[in-house]
């Protein structure tokens, strides 16, 4: 197994701590204003302009069934990079802070429990155990699920046409 498979980029986002595989991070950016689009899910908070690509952003804390992220100083947009079919998209999650990039080896890896979270359980893929603290690891895919992707997709490139 390569050492990047152990490696998580964690983050906070309304109080709690979570990791997402480091290998799915494009880049990290610094909050910067958001074009909002009519109708979208409550959960896109709206569309930037990356380099000349739309790149949607996903407000993670309303996505995971929490209050809507706050925005400060120390807000940033995690650029991910979603497979969808023959396809890389990138999208960008709204998060309160980027803490730190860490290993946590397999073995420090507890299943995600039946109880106790807000968020639902396939979200979740981990427990991550990291000397005095946890850390929910997402599964982004199924939290920026492949079928509301392309359905987001379609209407983000509808409306700015």
């Amino acid at each position: 197994m390569m050492i990047e498979d152990n490696m998580y980029l964690t983050f906070k986002s309304t109080g709690e701590i979570f990791g997402i595989k480091i290998l799915q991070v494009k880049e990290i950016k610094e909050y910067s204003e958001v074009t909002s689009i009519p109708l979208m899910p409550e959960y896109v908070k709206g569309v930037i302009n990356l380099r000349g690509n739309v790149v949607p952003i996903i407000d993670l804390p309303i996505r995971l069934n929490k209050e809507k992220t706050e925005v400060t100083k120390r807000s940033c947009i995690i650029i991910l990079e979603v497979q969808y079919e023959m396809e890389t998209l990138d999208i960008g999650i709204l998060v309160d802070a980027v803490s730190e990039v860490v290993e946590i080896p397999t073995s420090m890896i507890e299943r995600t429990p039946s109880f106790g979270s807000k968020i639902r359980n396939d979200f979740i893929f981990g427990i991550g155990k990291l000397e005095t603290k946890f850390i929910i690891l997402l599964d982004m895919n199924k939290v920026l699920s492949i079928d509301e992707l392309s359905k987001l997709e379609e209407q983000v490139h509808t409306k700015m046409e």
